[in-house]
């Protein structure tokens, strides 16, 4: 056989492993790995940050049930994208980071761009590492996926120097571990299944909470089979909407504070007791609260709330076996007593009190009516990215998510500036579904000039962005003397001209009847499209009764 070199040996590894694209930005001395994937057929988006990259890898990770891949250059390179690597880490999704890295001979006389970079990744990281032959790499390709995606999913960081991916080696002497097989479903103890079962039979106000994890695992239909055969509440989180339908009559996500505070029971299916669920804690929870809990994780079982019965395992497993119990011996929870009666009054409570900010027609708009024109028009499997505070914790409210995996937001870590990275993955890894990028003016801040990269690769993503003028909120004019208020923006900003600067759709909307007619110009398009929606500077959600992030 011929001589491959480390550039051509690594997209040959990636495209065995089942990498179908790869995102990134290319230079010194990764170029040759981008034109060498090309040639393999993989395919090869170039962001302008390697954030971006990293943030648009992860998520084809969550959309595909795979490992997705991103390739950064040396030094300030590779630190790029230490965020998306935490964002990786905090929501427990795999991904593969290939850093480009100084020639091994001059790691330590100065060489060009020379950083610790295996260390600034290690603590966002499951593993570690890098080639010492180019010999090494198929094994390590091998390795990083498979670290990656089994167990607790989360990222890697493969360090690749210079001259390592240059080198020339007989492909005759080398092995290829061949590709990695789908993580096996771990199921749980016959005995402790039944003893979950058996416990959520005496609940007398149970409450099923679904996470992002059910969307990964793949357990939509199973979840819906226990939700449909015993009438159980149903709480998604954020990136759990969508596992159960929201318009499904079992879905309280409306009296969410009332259906915590009162349940006596939660059967906690992929979600974590984190600052998302207020750990737990009174006086957001009961305390006397029971807890069924199933994770991929042990450790997790228990963390911040004991758990009354611990499971284990793949989450579809699990539920599967819980299906078969249930359907051998029915439970229903009571739709006629006191605890299904007290969700339905406050969920009709809460949409009679939000009806009026959806309907209203004054300038400048507030939030809600700018949301409610989104979701007049969109399709039951549109993919929605969100991000932004106010703009995203608000639309959760009012855009309604139909499937799994079709919503990603700031997830676990709070993450500023992944969406323009989702959305790009989204519209790759869906180019048959609608996709909108919905963001405040702060978080499209962050990384906009990502728009570009849609309109390069013709990817019909609709950029929203919901200006306001400021991180929280604006001020319709900026004083002329003293200093500027801290989280204010220069007010009037027209965002949609920078898509037009890249051959896109730009709009900028004022009244509800402009944002109805934007969107049906660029839905129809079928262009990439910035919607500019000016909403009143003060415009705010909702006083909350208590704080999102603690458990006050």
């Amino acid at each position: 056989m011929a001589e491959i070199n480390g550039a051509a040996l690594i997209a040959k590894c990636l495209k065995q492993q089942g990498v179908k694209e790869l995102f990134g930005v290319v230079g010194i001395p990764v170029t040759g790995i981008a034109n060498a994937a090309q040639k393999e057929g993989i395919r090869y988006i170039g962001t302008r940050h390697e954030q971006a990259a990293g943030f648009a890898a992860q998520a084809v990770s969550y959309l595909r049930g795979h490992v997705g891949v991103a390739l950064t250059v040396s030094g300030p390179g590779m630190t790029n994208a230490i965020t998306a690597l935490g964002n990786a880490w905090a929501n427990c999704w795999p991904m593969l980071l290939l850093g480009g890295s100084t020639d091994l001979a001059f790691a330590h006389r100065g060489g060009f761009q020379v950083a610790p970079q295996m260390e600034a990744a290690r603590p966002f990281c499951k593993w570690v590492a890098q080639p010492a032959r180019v010999e090494d790499i198929p094994h390590l390709i091998e390795m990083g996926v498979r670290t990656a995606w089994y167990g607790r999913p989360g990222p890697v960081y493969i360090d690749l120097p210079a001259d390592i991916i240059e080198a020339m080696v007989d492909e005759a002497s080398l092995t290829y571990p061949g590709p990695v097989s789908p993580p096996i479903r771990m199921a749980a103890p016959p005995e402790l299944v039944a003893e979950a079962v058996q416990t959520l039979r005496s609940a007398r106000k149970p409450l099923l909470i679904v996470g992002k994890g059910a969307a990964w695992s793949d357990a939509a239909t199973e979840v819906r089979r226990i939700v449909d055969s015993t009438n159980i509440p149903v709480l998604p989180t954020p990136m759990g909407k969508g596992v159960v339908p929201d318009d499904h009559p079992s879905i309280v996500s409306a009296a969410r504070s009332y259906a915590l505070k009162n349940a006596d029971l939660i059967v906690l299916a992929g979600a974590r007791l984190n600052w998302i669920l207020h750990f737990g804690m009174p006086p957001r929870f009961n305390p006397e609260t029971r807890v069924i809990q199933i994770d991929l994780a042990q450790e997790e079982i228990g963390n911040n709330l004991p758990a009354t019965v611990g499971l284990t395992g793949d989450l579809k497993a699990i539920l599967a076996q819980m299906v078969a119990q249930l359907e051998e011996t029915p439970w229903k929870c009571d739709d006629r007593g006191a605890w299904k009666a007290g969700l339905a009054a406050e969920v009709a409570k809460k949409k009679t009190e939000l009806k009026p900010a959806l309907v209203s027609d004054e300038v400048p708009m507030g939030y809600f009516r700018p949301l409610q024109e989104i979701q007049k028009v969109l399709p039951r499997d549109a993919i929605i990215v969100s991000e932004g505070a106010s703009t995203m914790d608000i639309s959760r409210s009012v855009l309604e998510n139909y499937q799994p995996r079709n919503r990603l937001d700031a997830g676990s870590w709070g993450t500023m500036g992944g969406a323009t990275g989702f959305a790009l993955a989204s519209a790759v890894v869906h180019p048959e579904r609608r996709v909108i990028a919905l963001m405040g003016d702060a978080s499209f801040g962050f990384s906009g000039m990502e728009v570009e990269v849609a309109a390069r690769h013709r990817l019909p993503i609709t950029w929203i962005v919901f200006t306001n003028g400021g991180i929280v909120s604006g001020v319709a004019n900026l004083p002329k003397d003293g200093p500027l208020p801290v989280n204010v923006f220069q007010p009037g900003a027209r965002y949609e001209k920078i898509m037009e600067a890249f051959g896109g759709k730009g709009f900028y909307c004022e009244t509800p009847d402009q944002l109805a007619r934007a969107l049906r110009t660029a839905f129809d398009s079928g262009e990439t499209a910035l919607i500019n929606v000016a909403i009143a500077p003060t415009a705010k959600k909702a006083p909350q009764t208590y704080s999102h992030w603690s458990s006050r």
